[in-house]
């Protein structure tokens, strides 16, 4: 029986993918195409229209090519969103952590950079949340942060667990508040709903519900990671 291959974007389908062939690099029948062109305009299919909406039919026409074309540098829809996803990552500039203060600001930048990427790209939420970004721009990622943790002096182990702790609360914060699943904007009715409870079933609800439904969202997500971030501060004084 035939090994099944790993899902593409996986940490096996990463290890086993071969390098995609050079700019223009000669081959039969139309001409080729860069692979970091057909990944650009991916994306930006995947801004407008949405990962489901988007199909590889859509992409060759963007590109004004052929689907033929396209299967020269990937075997399907799933491969090209996998590079989407790791492409979005590319977009957080890190290049600077080693010149910051103190592993807490590089935490806290790194969050807000993150943060900022992903909001940008709200439809690659999904795919983000569905695999461990391990990609050629994930790694690399991955590899500014750790060293500039352990460059101010952090230990190796709290490094990993600092860097895991900030980056799930960043994609989980980003996902609820501007995913495609996300709720609409909707305080003023929440706001009615709070104030029509029942205050002797509620009280402490009533009581807090102008805050709960008041708070900027960018606040929010400054206000949670300060918490983390402070938290951490406990385990490394």
């Amino acid at each position: 029986m035939a090994a099944t291959a790993p899902p593409p974007g996986s940490p096996a389908w990463w290890a086993a993918r071969p390098a995609p062939a050079p700019a223009g690099e000669r081959r039969r029948g139309r001409p080729s195409l860069d692979t970091a062109h057909i990944v650009d305009t991916a994306l930006r299919l995947v801004d407008e229209h949405g990962t489901q909406a988007f199909s590889l039919r859509l992409l060759a026409e963007a590109l004004n090519s052929g689907t033929a074309t396209l299967y020269r540098h990937f075997e399907g829809k799933d491969e090209i969103l996998a590079y989407v996803v790791d492409r979005v990552l590319g977009e957080a500039v890190l290049d600077d952590l080693a010149e910051r203060g103190d592993w807490r600001e590089v935490l806290t930048v790194t969050a807000h950079r993150f943060h900022d990427a992903l909001r940008a790209h709200p439809h690659t939420l999904p795919l983000l949340i569905a695999q461990v970004p391990v990609g050629p721009h994930g790694l690399a990622q991955r590899e500014r942060v750790l060293s500039a943790l352990l460059a101010h002096g952090l230990p190796v182990d709290l490094a990993a667990r600092a860097f895991t702790a900030v980056t799930h609360y960043v994609i989980g914060f980003t996902a609820q508040q501007y995913g495609p699943a996300a709720a609409p904007d909707d305080d003023p009715r929440l706001t009615a709903f709070y104030g029509g409870l029942d205050p002797a079933a509620y009280p402490a609800l009533l009581q807090a519900a102008r805050t709960l439904t008041s708070v900027p969202v960018d606040e929010e997500f400054a206000f949670g990671l300060g918490l983390l971030v402070h938290g951490l501060g406990h385990l490394h004084p």
